[in-house]
């Protein structure tokens, strides 16, 4: 008689693990719209630079890089000295992240930020070294860690199993993160 229970928790453990291995990979999907309904809740972004610089970022809009696995925000910008009441210079700034997922928050994250474009429509040399700099200031502010999707309980764990990462690919329309089971 023991030697049977012994042999049904045996059996009842591997169609458990079975049961795991059933369940396999699931993608979500994540289109664009979702992506930049997260983006806009972080603008519009004031900052003063160092001081020295009033720093406004409005109107962001995302772009997929599937080529690169990026995603791009591009945002108006606007810099003003902050002595120089009135006077400063505007124009836009395409930043771009890598799309990663944070478990222990349930969110898609962009992170790795980087500048990717700068346009100042005439812009002088000396200012502008000093503008890149804001940039870069910017792009870690802007993008650094940035929550842009919010991931539903089902999509982290299903039929009783965590899911983890395993894949995310930027497609043109959306993002598609694949999610596997943690044994």
């Amino acid at each position: 008689m023991k030697r049977l229970f012994s042999l049904l928790a045996v059996l009842g453990l591997l169609l458990l693990a079975s049961c795991a291995g059933l369940i396999g990979p699931r993608e979500v999907d994540v289109p664009v719209s979702r992506l930049q309904q997260g983006l806009e809740r972080r603008f519009p972004y004031n900052q003063r630079y160092l001081g020295l610089f009033d720093v406004t970022a409005v109107n962001p809009r995302l772009a997929m890089q599937p080529e690169l696995n990026r995603i791009a925000t591009s945002v108006d910008l606007s810099v003003a000295p902050v002595l120089a009441l009135g006077r400063g210079i505007r124009g836009s700034l395409t930043l771009s992240g890598v799309p990663r997922v944070d478990m222990s928050r349930g969110v898609l994250l962009l992170g790795d930020p980087r500048v990717d474009e700068l346009r100042i429509p005439g812009l002088d040399q000396a200012f502008g070294g000093q503008l890149a700099n804001i940039a870069s200031f910017l792009a870690a502010q802007l993008l650094g860690d940035l929550p842009v999707y919010s991931f539903a309980p089902g999509d982290l764990r299903y039929a009783g199993m965590q899911f983890a990462p395993q894949k995310i690919v930027t497609q043109p329309d959306r993002l598609v993160v694949t999610f596997a089971p943690v044994n």
